[in-house]
Protein backbone atom coordinates (compact mmCIF):
# COMPACT_ATOMS: atom_id res chain seq x y z
CA UNK A 1 0.00 0.00 0.00
CA UNK A 2 1.34 3.68 -1.10
CA UNK A 3 2.10 6.02 2.01
CA UNK A 4 2.58 9.92 2.15
CA UNK A 5 6.85 10.58 2.23
CA UNK A 6 6.86 14.73 1.16
CA UNK A 7 4.75 17.32 1.40
CA UNK A 8 4.65 20.76 -1.20
CA UNK A 9 3.44 23.65 1.16
CA UNK A 10 2.30 27.14 -0.40
CA UNK A 11 3.54 30.34 0.85
CA UNK A 12 0.94 30.51 3.44
CA UNK A 13 2.35 26.90 5.09
CA UNK A 14 -0.76 24.95 3.68
CA UNK A 15 0.12 21.43 2.12
CA UNK A 16 -1.30 21.70 -1.53
CA UNK A 17 0.42 18.69 -2.76
CA UNK A 18 1.94 15.38 -1.61
CA UNK A 19 4.22 13.13 -2.96
CA UNK A 20 3.71 9.28 -2.43
CA UNK A 21 6.12 6.25 -1.56
CA UNK A 22 5.29 5.28 -5.51
CA UNK A 23 7.20 8.58 -6.29
CA UNK A 24 3.13 10.20 -7.60
CA UNK A 25 2.77 14.16 -6.63
CA UNK A 26 -1.19 14.31 -5.97
CA UNK A 27 -3.30 17.18 -4.50
CA UNK A 28 -4.39 17.35 -1.05
CA UNK A 29 -7.93 17.25 -1.69
CA UNK A 30 -6.41 13.55 -4.72
CA UNK A 31 -4.94 12.22 -1.15
CA UNK A 32 -7.50 12.70 0.60
CA UNK A 33 -10.16 10.30 -1.80
CA UNK A 34 -7.54 8.26 -1.89
CA UNK A 35 -6.84 7.91 2.13
CA UNK A 36 -11.05 7.24 2.64
CA UNK A 37 -11.18 4.76 -0.68
CA UNK A 38 -7.85 2.53 1.22
CA UNK A 39 -5.52 3.25 -1.58
CA UNK A 40 -3.16 5.17 0.94
CA UNK A 41 -2.01 4.35 4.20
CA UNK A 42 -0.31 5.39 7.27
CA UNK A 43 -2.52 8.99 6.96
CA UNK A 44 -5.97 9.45 7.92
CA UNK A 45 -9.03 11.93 6.78
CA UNK A 46 -10.50 13.78 10.04
CA UNK A 47 -13.73 15.95 9.41
CA UNK A 48 -12.70 19.84 9.88
CA UNK A 49 -15.49 22.17 11.00
CA UNK A 50 -14.88 24.23 7.73
CA UNK A 51 -15.90 21.45 5.52
CA UNK A 52 -12.34 20.59 3.83
CA UNK A 53 -10.96 17.23 4.79
CA UNK A 54 -8.22 17.67 7.28
CA UNK A 55 -5.41 14.21 6.97
CA UNK A 56 -3.34 13.81 9.33
CA UNK A 57 -0.64 11.22 9.69
CA UNK A 58 -0.68 7.99 11.93
CA UNK A 59 1.85 9.03 14.00
CA UNK A 60 0.17 11.50 16.87
CA UNK A 61 3.29 13.32 17.38
CA UNK A 62 3.61 15.33 13.79
CA UNK A 63 -0.19 16.02 13.25
CA UNK A 64 1.16 18.46 10.78
CA UNK A 65 3.18 16.61 8.48
CA UNK A 66 6.03 18.63 10.13
CA UNK A 67 8.62 16.16 10.10
CA UNK A 68 8.08 15.70 6.07
CA UNK A 69 10.79 16.67 3.39
CA UNK A 70 9.30 19.08 0.86
CA UNK A 71 8.88 17.68 -2.42
CA UNK A 72 11.21 20.59 -4.29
Amino acid sequence: MEYLTAVERNRRGEIINFQTSEGRIISYRKAAEEIKNGKIGRAQVLPDGSGLPKIVPEDPADRDFAGYPPIF
